[in-house]
């Protein structure tokens, strides 16, 4: 593994870490009634935008023309508008369990994606690495005593589903289309753009929310939680998120997202929330060796390398890389 892997393997666990770390201490915020999922959305795109603006005041200026424009407000729709905006109106209309377990349909999404845009070979070992790592984040939400939850009163669970799933499709679709496009620009001057536009667009939906929080209310320990999932959870996040993005492909990249259930199932065990079992050990295997699965399967270019040096290889005419490989 080269060391652009490496670091992109490091960069999407930090990022996939700190998103774990960012959903008990935001379900905290919510429990104490000190601030809604629309406001907590809000305060991540505005302040992720102002520390991204600021961080480029002391880097070189980069000219974007406006067609790339064009294609950072695309990416910022995907991302961030559509990705947290439809979550978190899921979330609001169906159970936390069935959001929970509908989350784990994003790197799916991606392999299915990679494979129409990127034609990334759909592969034993992909399918099989996905499918365990849904299995295992499948059974730390479904075992544990904090992920449960009816939906909320007066809700509809069908269009909540749908909203969730909707938000995996967004994300995944970013990180399949742009994978290109973000090589382009210094990590900085993508992500402050990126988060304007979503700011711009996240902002008449929020403002009235924004007004009407008590702002007095929060707690030290509230206040705490909120800096670090602005600061860690939001802009050092997307920051690593977009590194991965460069040096990994999509669907190894969309893998990481199994990570988040185990550390947010770390934190419930330390906060005395839940208990650890077999079934739990069980599941963390599970998501790791599905995520090694993915890393080692081969990519388009390997295949297309193995047949250039095996003459013949490729069967017939109709034999495509993503019909053959097995690797």
């Amino acid at each position: 593994m080269d060391k652009s892997s490496c670091r992109g393997h490091a960069a999407m666990l930090g990022a996939n870490v700190m998103w774990g770390l960012m959903s008990p201490l935001a379900k905290m915020l919510f429990v104490g009634g000190a601030l809604t999922p629309l406001v907590l959305t809000d305060l991540r795109i505005f302040g992720a935008m102002v520390l991204f603006w600021l961080v480029s005041f002391f880097q070189k200026p980069e000219h974007v023309p406006h067609r790339d424009m064009l294609r950072l407000l695309g990416a910022s729709l995907l991302a961030i508008v559509f990705n947290q905006g439809a979550f978190i109106f899921g979330v609001g209309l169906t159970s936390p369990a069935s959001a929970s377990v509908i989350t784990t349909s994003m790197p799916l999404w991606a392999m299915v994606l990679a494979a129409v845009f990127l034609r990334e070979p759909v592969t034993g070992k992909k399918v099989l690495g996905i499918a365990s790592g849904a299995a295992g984040a499948l059974l730390l939400i479904l075992g544990s005593s904090t992920g449960g939850g009816a939906a909320p009163e007066g809700a509809n669970p069908v269009l909540g589903d749908v909203l969730v799933l909707l938000a995996q499709l967004s994300y995944a679709s970013y990180i399949v289309l742009f994978k290109g496009f973000v090589s382009r620009y210094s990590l900085v001057t993508i992500m402050k753009w990126m988060f304007t536009y979503a700011f711009i667009f996240t902002l008449p939906f929020s403002y009235r929310s924004l007004l009407a929080t008590r702002w007095d209310l929060l707690a030290p320990a509230d206040v705490a939680s909120l800096l670090f999932i602005v600061a860690g959870a939001t802009f050092g996040s997307y920051l690593l998120a977009v590194v991965g993005q460069k040096a990994l492909r999509p669907t190894v990249a969309g893998m990481y997202n199994y990570v988040q259930p185990v550390v947010a199932g770390v934190v419930a065990l330390w906060w005395g929330l839940d208990t650890f079992n077999v079934v739990k050990g069980l599941a963390v295997v599970l998501i790791f060796g599905g995520v090694w699965l993915v890393t080692v399967s081969r990519s388009r270019s390997e295949l297309e390398a193995y047949h250039a040096r095996t003459p013949g290889s490729r069967g017939s005419k109709s034999s495509s890389p993503t019909e053959r490989a097995d690797g």
